[in-house]
């Protein structure tokens, strides 16, 4: 069975909003791989499982749901049973206090079949610069 990278990401991402329309730290890091490397909107870097249940779980109360769309995605191959993903994410929050927000966010992901699954080893999004940080 031959499946395709976009198609990879497109069932990941599937993934990701369904478990997100009703935020829940385990359902979320259930979509990692249990040794993934995880930079996310907080300060700090989450390694393993247990790391980013908690920071899903940080958010707990502030972040209703949330919705991702992947835009601008160039979608790379490693190896068959790996992929690589980076572009642009629109991210549509609902907070609590029935608050919704809007961000646009750099992204990068590396997709690798865990088991019979494809699971999110690395996750690093961040903000856009305003300009390159070349200091003063």
């Amino acid at each position: 069975m031959n499946i395709q990278p976009k198609t990879i990401l497109h069932n990941v991402l599937q993934a990701w909003n369904r478990e997100a329309g009703n935020w829940g730290a385990q359902k979320l890091s259930s979509l990692y791989t249990d040794d993934a490397l995880f930079f996310g909107g907080r300060p700090g870097h989450s390694v393993g499982a247990a790391e980013i249940t908690a920071y899903f779980d940080s958010y707990h109360g502030v972040i209703i749901s949330a919705h991702l769309k992947l835009v601008e995605q160039h979608v790379l191959m490693i190896n068959e049973d790996c992929i690589m993903a980076q572009g642009f994410g629109e991210f549509d929050f609902v907070l609590s206090g029935n608050k919704s927000t809007h961000s646009r966010l750099r992204t990068t992901l590396v997709i690798c079949r865990d088991k019979d699954d494809w699971k999110i080893r690395a996750h690093h999004f961040s903000t856009i610069p305003e300009a390159p940080p070349l200091g003063d």
